[in-house]
């Protein structure tokens, strides 16, 4: 079973291989082992969770993760006009396992990610709201996690985008603040 993933959003070109350059010296600090697959992800797990501010934190038995490029950002369907703007290039980071050690971890390292290099996080979908959407109450499902998410400080944006057979959904993206303060709450966890 494969576990959440979130979107890094780059406003500012980056070749991959220059993302790389720069996480895999300080992934390796923390993580192992830390190496490139064959299709040019980077797949590591996490030995020591303190530099990542999990002071009380075992990462044993937590799965691993993988950091990819993400080839579908910028997308042609999805509304970009809450942002100056659209990200030039996007990356994902997913961990292998879900559970809440695997979602706090995540959420961890997407924030020391996107402040390497300033980016903004995309949840892949609705936080606070239910998954799958299959047997939610609609609307009043719709306004609790919108409620959420106005309640954190930061900024965040709901990104529409297709859905197939004219079809639209949103996902939020957030800033730094936005997940720092997220990842304190008491109900927090990633969309998967």
């Amino acid at each position: 079973m494969s576990g959440p993933a979130v979107g890094l959003w780059l406003f500012e070109p980056c070749s991959f291989g220059d993302v790389l350059a720069g996480v895999v010296p300080w992934l390796e600090t923390f993580c192992e082992p830390v190496r490139t697959e064959a299709g040019g992800d980077l797949a590591f797990r996490v030995r020591e969770a303190s530099p990542l501010g999990l002071r009380h934190f075992d990462p044993v038995g937590v799965g691993g993760f993988v950091l990819s490029e993400d080839e579908y950002v910028p997308a042609d369907d999805e509304d970009y006009s809450a942002f100056l703007t659209p990200p030039v290039q996007g990356l994902v980071l997913c961990a292998d396992c879900s559970g809440q050690e695997n979602h706090l971890l995540l959420g961890h390292l997407a924030l020391a990610l996107a402040r390497r290099f300033g980016a903004l996080v995309d949840f892949d979908g609705v936080l606070g709201f239910p998954t799958p959407r299959d047997g939610t109450r609609g609307d009043a499902d719709l306004a609790r996690a919108r409620a959420l998410v106005a309640s954190l400080p930061g900024k965040v944006a709901e990104v529409s985008y297709d859905t197939g057979g004219a079809g639209r959904w949103f996902r939020h993206v957030g800033d730094v603040e936005f997940l720092a303060a997220w990842l304190r709450h008491p109900d927090f966890h990633l969309v998967k």
